[in-house]
């Protein structure tokens, strides 16, 4: 079956780091774009950031300088390492997939998704 299961979630203070991992099955990870999406309690899901296959980037404004995507495509594996952390980082963060050389923003584009992992960030 294919699937995304992300961990690395947990409790921070603010101005801490975490890193996220994405592990995936193989059919998925020969889909082009990968991507990190977060939904925060009473808000909509929203886009973190992206990878495509040759490790182009696309990062939301908010994220900008304190948060890096990469990929292990031997391991295939995503990872989201995440740096000054602030309270507002904090939500469900997911892993998702998608089939293609672009890598889109909108969770509409992204066909395939993990189960979330929690990030809490404390103030």
């Amino acid at each position: 079956q294919v699937q995304l299961v992300e961990s690395g979630g947990g409790l921070v203070q603010a101005g801490g780091s975490l890193r996220l991992s994405c592990a995936t099955s193989g059919p998925i990870f020969s889909r082009n774009a990968m991507a990190w999406f977060r939904q925060a309690p009473g808000k909509e899901r929203e886009f973190v950031a992206a990878i495509s296959w040759i490790a182009g980037t696309n990062y939301a404004d908010s994220v900008k300088g304190r948060f890096t995507i990469s990929r292990d495509n031997a391991k295939n594996t995503v990872s989201l390492q995440m740096s000054s952390l602030k309270s507002e980082d904090t939500a469900v963060y997911y892993c998702a997939a998608r089939n293609g050389g672009q890598i889109p923003v909108t969770t509409g584009s992204y066909d395939i998704w993990g189960q979330g992992t929690q990030v809490t960030v404390s103030s």
